[in-house]
């Protein structure tokens, strides 16, 4: 099969109270989708079902070996998902407020979604 490459969308997520790569790197995903409408895969590439799409996930974090992979995955409600972390993004003294998370660290990722088809 060809695949072909449709969109790449970039986005950026910040976890200001807890530190958490995992959330900074969710939330860099909800932002990339949030500024992308997928209607030219349906219209020109003519797909029919979602699940067709191929996505490809990269974040870029300043701890990716303590992304969870997986709860970054489901962010991407179709297709067929891959995500890989890698170091990137940045990290900043914030404020801490146990009500809100653990340390004070300000943990920012940025995602990069590139969405493909497998045309046969």
């Amino acid at each position: 099969m060809k695949r072909k490459r449709y969109v790449v969308e970039i986005g950026m997520g910040a976890d200001l109270h807890g530190g958490d790569v995992t959330k900074a790197a969710q939330r860099a995903v909800k932002d990339a989708m949030s500024r992308s409408c997928l209607c030219g895969l349906f219209d020109i590439a003519e797909i029919r079902d979602p699940n067709q799409m191929v996505v490809e996930v990269r974040i870029g974090c300043p701890q990716p070996e303590k992304v969870r992979l997986d709860e970054v995955k489901v962010m991407v409600p179709f297709g067929s998902v891959t995500v890989e972390a890698v170091l990137g993004g940045i990290d900043v003294k914030g404020l801490h407020l146990p009500s809100l998370g653990e340390g004070d660290t300000i943990m920012v990722a940025v995602a990069a979604l590139t969405v493909s088809v497998d045309l046969s």
